[in-house]
């Protein structure tokens, strides 16, 4: 995508990995040791949405056995979105430079996260991206890697931009980005949450850079998408679309002489 501008930019010296979880007992305590050993400066916050496996108990052993492992508990299954933005204000209350999201399933491999945090030491926002150059997808279903591919190219098409991996889950915002995106304004609770927050980080003309990473897919548990989640997140990106050319046409009306319009 194009390059903004560069600005001097605060270092990262304080960095929260959010994890959300919701019936990840198994795969947890394997991503979270994985992230430790990977940046162990960072401190893990798990999100946990009241797994009825017992999820939140594993969480709280761990953090229990380790001071730089935290947990959030939340009242029941409200959406990653919402569970994401409870993590945001948390660690943007803390004074973190940099929040993290990642998926507890292991398909972010921790491995990426140091370079895409050096990456951010020049950016507002980093996406670990399956569709720039070096990108993978590892064991995902032809229909299902098609299906995210076509989606993400009417994203780019529909809401104009320069976004390869718009629906990317795994990210470093730096703190002041979220601040100044409008958190309190974001209502999107699904998967199109992650949408959400890369139309308004690049409409606020901040820095986005996608870095390649290999996805790989879950190998314990189910995963939390379906054909609604699909439905619901190309319904809402279509009327954003729509909403954006009203109001460029309008713009354009706005400045066109008086009497072009007679």
């Amino acid at each position: 995508m194009p390059d903004q501008p560069h600005t001097q930019r605060p270092p990262i010296e304080r960095v929260a990995v959010l994890i959300p979880t919701y019936n990840e007992r198994d795969n947890l305590p394997l991503i979270v040791e994985r992230v430790r050993e990977s940046v162990p400066a960072a401190d893990v916050v798990v999100l946990d949405d009241n797994s009825p496996d017992g999820t939140g108990e594993v969480a709280d052993d761990m953090a229990a056995a380790d001071p730089q492992v935290m947990v959030i508990h939340r009242q029941g299954k409200e959406g990653l979105g919402a569970a994401y933005l409870a993590g945001f204000r948390w660690a943007l209350e803390r004074g973190y430079d940099a929040i993290v999201e990642m998926d507890a399933d292991g398909s972010h491999r921790p491995e990426h996260l140091s370079h895409m945090l050096d990456v951010a030491a020049d950016a507002d926002l980093v996406i670990g991206s399956r569709y720039v150059r070096g990108g993978k997808i590892v064991n995902w279903p032809a229909d299902r890697k098609a299906i995210s591919m076509a989606g993400n190219m009417y994203i780019k098409l529909v809401l104009g931009m320069p976004v390869n991996d718009a629906t990317a889950g795994y990210r470093v915002y730096r703190a002041e980005t979220l601040r100044t995106i409008g958190l309190d304004e974001v209502e999107s609770a699904g998967y199109v949450f992650q949408t959400d927050l890369t139309v308004r980080t690049v409409r606020a003309g901040l820095r986005v850079v996608e870095v390649p990473i290999t996805f790989v897919e879950r190998e314990i548990g189910d995963s939390k998408m379906d054909g609604d989640v699909v439905r619901e997140s190309m319904t809402r990106i279509t009327r954003w679309g729509l909403a954006h050319r009203c109001q460029q046409l309008r713009r354009l009306v706005d400045r066109e002489p008086t009497w072009h319009r007679l």
